[in-house]
């Protein structure tokens, strides 16, 4: 499912569109991309699935570009997103190929850019996200987003690469010979970073935006009764690899791409996922979504 997926999104065709020169995408127009990507393999979603993952992307894509501490920082989450798509297809030379080649049209086409070429293409975006306030649980589970769906924006940590920790205005006469300075205090815990992110093909991005906002364990799921702990403390007795499990779940892939799973509606092969807890979870979601914000599924064959 994730080759199908991966290749339809880095087809030549596609990526030679999506970098010639245009008008930003329209929001209709962007979820009608995203619909045919997310069924250009023979995994399926209802309308309430699709509604749900589209949602948790565009609002994870805001935090992202939110939270850049410079606007040039959005090619290193743009870098992010690839090197993750890339450990997803290791094992798949000629899709890697296809993932590498459109790191390299990005670094030769946005490399060059400048701060203010790079703010204004900040700014389209938040512009088209600006209206977007969708509660995503993680978010407010973490309180980077209120209850409102506005996020909430840091004031402490690392400050922009090239930038100094806030605390000092300089004065400076006509002649630019700097004559006074004066310190002041500020309600943040500043500090400068260590070094900038690679915007090589390989390398260490530095920045973490757009890496898997999964990963990381929270102090809300720690709190466990003393048997849950048991099974946690035995679990990581039994920390070691299982050999066969990659080639368990290679065969699992072969089945699924050769099962014929009839679905209710027709002949239809495939599998469905679903985001919910439930089935009643789904249908309830997909009633009580306001019309506007609800799009129409587009299925694709995958074989076409």
């Amino acid at each position: 499912v994730m080759n199908d997926i991966i290749t339809t999104m880095f087809n030549k065709k596609f990526m030679e569109e999506l970098f010639k020169p245009q008008e930003l995408y329209s929001k209709k127009a962007l979820r009608t991309v995203y619909d045919r990507l997310a069924h250009a393999s023979i995994m399926r979603l209802n309308q309430a699935s699709m509604d749900k993952l589209y949602d948790l992307m565009t609002m994870a894509f805001k935090y992202q570009v939110l939270l850049c501490p410079r606007p040039k920082d959005i090619l290193l989450v743009t870098f992010n997103h690839l090197d993750a798509i890339k450990d997803f297809i290791r094992d798949s030379p000629g899709i890697l190929n296809q993932v590498d080649e459109t790191f390299r049209q990005l670094i030769e086409v946005y490399g060059g850019l400048s701060a203010g070429e790079f703010q204004l293409i900040r700014q389209t975006l938040l512009l088209f996200f600006q209206d977007m306030h969708i509660r995503v649980s993680i978010f407010l589970k973490d309180k980077v987003q209120n209850s409102n769906g506005r996020f909430v924006l840091p004031i402490s940590g690392p400050v922009p690469w090239g930038t100094e920790v806030p605390g000092l205005i300089r004065m400076y006469n006509r002649n630019g010979d700097e004559v006074k300075r004066t310190e002041f205090s500020t309600d943040g815990n500043y500090i400068t970073p260590q070094r900038e992110g690679s915007f090589d093909l390989y390398g260490d991005r530095v920045l973490k935006l757009g890496t898997n906002m999964y990963s990381v364990s929270r102090q809300v799921e720690t709190h466990m009764s003393g048997s849950s702990k048991n099974l946690a403390s035995h679990a990581k007795e039994n920390v070691a690899p299982n050999p066969l499990a990659k080639e368990e779940l290679n065969f699992l892939a072969r089945l699924l791409g050769g099962l014929d799973i009839k679905k209710p509606g027709g002949s239809e092969t495939g599998f469905r996922l679903n985001l919910f807890t439930t089935d009643e979870e789904e249908e309830q979601a997909a009633l009580t979504r306001p019309e506007e914000l609800s799009y129409k599924v587009v299925n694709i064959e995958a074989t076409q």
